[in-house]
């Protein structure tokens, strides 16, 4: 039976870019800028949920860091030294490590979390984490579109290597995730990962 991929996409597309968004989603995000090439999703649409969902996530789990931190690092404790590292950079850099932690790989949750855990005020990460959001929706969705742009190009015939399209983005976005936790055991590990 063949993939009705068109089809997955309309149904599930924008909900997909939503839940992947609010968690950690440059795959998903990636793949929705490709199908917005193809002319499956509206780019805007998929930019403005993206970046709503995105923005709520890191949101929710800043929150989840102020309110449940403690608790979180009686489950870790090795990452304790880990947390109390992170906030003293924090105090140095608080505004650039906001906006930027969504594109820190491995830290899309645990960042937060951390940062909920720190001396930051709530009022600031909301901020900076607006503009984080701002910044990285278009720029993953748009990756995603240009890809798209790249393989037309490339094939000519889009339509039959679409399929293949959408498997290698999923392909890299899950090496990548292999690459990460394939690292020297005890380097980062001890603290819960986005995604899990």
């Amino acid at each position: 039976m063949p993939i009705d991929l068109p089809g997955l996409i309309d149904s599930y597309g924008y909900l997909a870019v939503f839940v992947g968004a609010f968690l950690e989603g440059e795959t998903i995000l990636a793949l929705a800028g490709l199908a917005s090439y193809r002319g499956y999703l509206d780019l805007y649409t998929v930019v403005a949920i993206a970046l709503i969902a995105g923005f709520a996530g890191d949101q929710f789990f800043f929150f989840l860091g102020r309110v449940q931190g403690s608790r979180i690092l009686l489950r870790f404790p090795n990452a304790l030294a880990r947390a109390q590292r992170f906030d003293a950079m924090l105090s140095r850099w608080h505004a650039p490590l906001i906006v930027c932690i969504r594109f820190m790989y491995g830290f899309r949750i645990a960042g937060p979390v951390l940062l909920g855990m720190g001396r930051v005020p709530a009022w600031k990460f909301l901020v900076y984490n607006f503009i984080g959001a701002a910044l990285w929706a278009p720029l993953i969705a748009g990756l995603g579109y240009l890809f798209g742009g790249i393989l037309e190009a490339l094939l000519h015939d889009m339509k039959r290597y679409e399929i293949w399209g959408f498997l290698a983005i999923i392909a890299l976005g899950v090496a990548a995730m292999f690459m990460q936790r394939s690292r020297k055991p005890g380097t980062d590990h001890d603290f819960p990962r986005s995604g899990k």
